[in-house]
């Protein structure tokens, strides 16, 4: 194996297609698997089944440990990520985040779980309105790369932005990843909402409110509600609660129709629904700071079997009327 200038740990579709675009762009680049098996497996294949419909190109490396490289893309399902860290081989590379979710237990975003886990690597957060087979396919797309330092930012920048991924900088990590993880949340929700046929004035509404509540929290986590208005945020929600690839508003059409939405010991990697572990654990960090999200909160209890929809919805419309904000 080549020295690797990019590696990728994990093996679902988002990892894998962005594997396959730099390894297209002639980098060297290495995704690695959760274990032997399973990387011998997409070695001998050439098909990754989380990703169907292409093929691994032929200089993409396949491991089960992650080498060394100056850039390494994180993207296990959310909750796995402290494992992951532990995988990572010392050295001063750059980690990039690219998975969304708030830690369950603690209510902790992505860069919070690294800045607590000794690891002592710069830190950089990919976040956006993406669909992993849209982004294998090489169609346009756009992303935020969130990191503190500006320089070191930009060089990134200029490292993972390819003709078809356009990047867009930003300091703001916990607004991104804060984005990120809650929009999960809110699809859920949006989906809820046109599974029962409530229709899509209810949507648009419950989306609008939806990203005015992620925007209170992320100011009062020391985030920017600017961040919130763009692709981290408002972006990635819009597509994550209107598009039918998107397995949160899927399982939220699910509950909307009266059908359990799967449980996290259900899923597996490949279909992992992030907002269902996100909802009660992003509701606690709320509470922490004193923030009400009462659609995250409706979401929470909904999927604790706590309450039915119908009674969430008129929870929501019966709230106390005030001017927006």
């Amino acid at each position: 194996m080549s020295k690797a200038e990019i590696v990728i740990i994990g093996t679902g579709a988002w990892g894998t297609a962005l594997a396959m675009i730099y390894a297209t762009q002639g980098r060297r680049t290495v995704l690695v698997a959760r274990d032997a098996a399973r990387a011998a497996r997409l070695r001998t294949a050439r098909i990754n089944p989380r990703l169907p419909g292409f093929t691994l190109p032929a200089t993409l490396d396949i491991a089960a440990d992650p080498p060394h490289a100056p850039i390494t893309l994180l993207c296990p399902p959310f909750q796995h990520l402290r494992e992951t860290l532990s995988r990572l081989p010392p050295g001063d590379g750059t980690i990039v985040l690219c998975c969304k979710g708030v830690e369950r237990g603690t209510a902790l975003l992505g860069p919070e779980i690294i800045a607590r886990s000794g690891i002592d690597h710069p830190v950089a957060l990919l976040t956006g309105p993406n669909f992993a087979h849209e982004i294998a396919a090489c169609q346009p797309a756009a992303a935020v790369l969130a990191m503190a330092a500006a320089p070191e930012r930009h060089r990134l920048i200029a490292a993972l932005a390819t003709p078809q991924f356009r990047l867009y900088g930003s300091a703001d990590l916990i607004g991104a990843a804060l984005g990120g993880a809650a929009k999960n949340v809110i699809a859920l929700a949006a989906g809820a909402v046109i599974g029962a046929g409530l229709g899509e004035n209810a949507r648009a509404a419950l989306v609008t409110r939806g990203l005015a509540e992620i925007a209170r929290l992320a100011v009062a986590l020391g985030g920017s509600a600017e961040t919130i208005a763009g692709l981290a945020g408002l972006g990635d929600l819009i597509l994550t609660a209107t598009g039918n690839a998107s397995r949160n508003y899927r399982a939220g059409l699910a509950l909307g129709r009266g059908q359990p939405a799967p449980t996290p010991n259900e899923a597996t990697d490949d279909s992992v629904v992030e907002g269902i572990e996100t909802a009660p654990a992003l509701l606690a960090r709320a509470r922490s700071v004193g923030c009400t999200m009462p659609i995250t909160e409706a979401v929470t209890t909904l999927l604790a079997g706590q309450t039915s929809l119908a009674t969430s919805i008129e929870h929501l419309m019966r709230r106390h009327l005030r001017d927006e904000g």
